[in-house]
């Protein structure tokens, strides 16, 4: 008995492109994927951020009682020096016309040109003292603004340093990620090939492309030669009972 096969082949491009597509997984599957390639990556601290932060650790020195010491000038010593030079010039003087106004009365070298001498020095004395004083803590005062000042002033270029700074870290980061992002992708861009090009091959309808249909008819089996001999005994029995064997 004939035994009769039909298959339904696609066309010869779909069937070549299934063929190709098949012959790229087996190595894709046994393929480990190097993620060491596309390791993440965090940008260095820029010079000016570097800076800023060295920056940073000297502002000690403009807090503190000795702050000041650094922003006194030698202008306002000097200052100080004239002005007391100027006060003791001034106090001599006054103690010249005192003595002169105990030689005119003829007072002078009694007790009372002496006692008035003594309270002349001993005002003279805390009146330098007050205005020597008064220069210092002026001086001070400006001092320490001005540290104040230069601190306030360093902190902020400091901030803008760090700013400035941060954003090119930033985009030094950008960088990093932007490579990180390519390595990764160059690392399964054979994946992803293929899948998209599997998506494609998934989506094609049947019917999308002519297909061909073969028919297979199994020949039939040899006949035995037990068979053949049967199959021609109807002519040899013809030819025996012509010959009276079977009466």
């Amino acid at each position: 008995m004939a035994i009769e096969q039909t298959q339904t082949l696609p066309a010869p491009v779909l069937e070549a492109a299934l063929t190709a597509y098949t012959k790229k997984l087996p190595p894709l599957m046994g393929q480990p994927i190097d993620t060491t390639k596309y390791d993440p990556q965090v940008a260095d601290r820029t010079q000016l951020q570097k800076d800023a932060y060295t920056a940073a650790g000297g502002l000690g020195s403009l807090v503190g009682p000795d702050a000041y010491k650094s922003f006194m000038s030698p202008y306002q010593r000097e200052v100080m020096d004239t002005t007391l030079a100027e006060y003791d010039r001034q106090q001599t003087i006054g103690q010249t016309g005192l003595r002169d106004s105990a030689i005119q009365a003829g007072a002078y070298g009694g007790g009372r040109e002496g006692v008035q001498q003594a309270q002349y020095m001993n005002q003279g004395a805390m009146g330098r003292a007050q205005l020597q004083a008064q220069l210092l803590n002026q001086g001070f005062t400006q001092a320490n603004q001005l540290a104040q000042q230069d601190m306030m002033t360093r902190q902020g270029l400091g901030t803008y340093m760090d700013q400035m700074g941060q954003a090119q870290q930033g985009y030094e980061q950008a960088k990093l990620d932007a490579g990180t992002l390519a390595a990764r992708e160059a690392e399964y861009e054979p994946y992803t090939r293929l899948g998209l090009i599997g998506q494609q091959l998934a989506q094609i309808q049947p019917g999308a492309f002519p297909t061909t249909t073969i028919g297979y008819q199994q020949s039939a089996a040899p006949a035995s030669p037990m068979a053949s001999w049967l199959g021609g005994g109807a002519g040899m029995g013809g030819v025996l009972g012509k010959l009276g064997i079977f009466g």
